[in-house]
Order: C-alpha cells, then structure tokens, then sequence
C-alpha cells in the first residue's frame, strides 16, 4: 500500500510539474483575463463582470466582432450586470437583479442588450452567441464615440464624474457610454 500511494504521489507530482513548466491547461494566464468591477454609492450597488479581449493588433469592430451581429461583450463567459436597486436605462426600467449584457456594435452606434436569463457561456459550440432574445428586458441604442487613442485590452466601467452615473464601454478607438438614473 505505501508503494501505491508514493506511486500515485509520483504520478501527481510529474503532472503538475509538466503542466506548470509546459504553460499548458490549468497554469496557462488567459488571454482575456476576468474582470470584475463593482460600483458603490449611498445605498446603490453595481457590479459587472466580463472577460477582456485584446487588440494584439487585430482590427477590432468590423472583423474580430462583425458589425450588426449580437456580440457577448467581452470574452468567455457571458458578461453579466447586477444591480441592489431599480435603475433607468433611458426611458425603460431596470428593476434590481442580475442580467446578461449583450451589444450589437455598429459603426455609429451600439444596441446594449440586459437580458434576464443566465447564461455560462457567451457562445454556444459553433461560436454562435447563447442570447435567447425573448428574455430582453431593455435593449437601448448608444451613439459611438470615436477616440483619438486605441485602448487595447476591452475596458467596461462605471463612470459618476459629473453625477451622471453611467456605464461605459471602450475597446480599440471605439467608446459608447449607456447612462443610468
């Protein structure tokens, strides 16, 4: 019996060691690191988290996301928004929960799309998004702001600079901020 366990011990260690000094499977850094960003103030509670694609010299809109096709927002998992209180998104409510944010990005603007069903993958097996549109709760249309300097790594934050609470989306020279009362 000690024999079989300094065996499997063995077998254990060589594996680990093969698969961390290889930076294969489960010691590889993602290429589109997790990222959570949470958003507080008085009483209200925000939080989103997505997956974050590079640009690694890719043209980004247009190519690696095709125009006028739903798009995960992000890269993975699906991106998921959630609120502790009712917000507004435009003129539509946004009762507190926890959602799935999809984008379909154009040129001169981008549909963001909260989606009331949760989804643990952003894309299905032929690459195709896992949105199910009857569980839209808001889909609301944001002018795209064109910026000076690319931004590499896709960014999704939360800005309240001006006490205009918004959320803000940034990726390659493309920008689109979906304000929140």
């Amino acid at each position: 019996m000690k024999r079989f366990i300094v065996y499997l011990l063995a077998v254990i260690i060589v594996a680990l060691g093969y698969f961390y000094f290889t930076k294969t499977g489960i010691f590889v850094e993602r290429k589109s690191p997790k990222k959570t960003v949470v958003f507080t103030v008085d009483d209200l509670k925000l939080e989103i988290f997505y997956n974050r694609p590079s640009k690694r010299n890719r043209e980004v809109f247009g190519a690696l996301v095709p125009f006028n096709q739903v798009w995960r927002t992000g890269a993975n998992e699906a991106t998921t928004f959630e609120t502790n209180k009712a917000l507004k998104v435009g003129n539509d409510s946004l009762s507190a929960g926890k959602y799935t944010l999809w984008t379909v990005p154009n040129d001169t603007s981008w549909n963001v799309m909260f989606n009331a069903k949760q989804y643990k993958w952003g894309v299905d097996e032929t690459m195709q998004p896992m949105r199910i549109p009857e569980f839209d709760v808001i889909s609301y249309t944001v002018p795209v702001q064109k910026l000076e300097k690319p931004v590499e790594q896709f960014t999704i934050a939360f800005d309240n600079s001006t006490d205009n609470l918004s959320l803000t989306m940034a990726w390659d020279v493309a920008k689109v901020v979906v304000p929140l009362k």
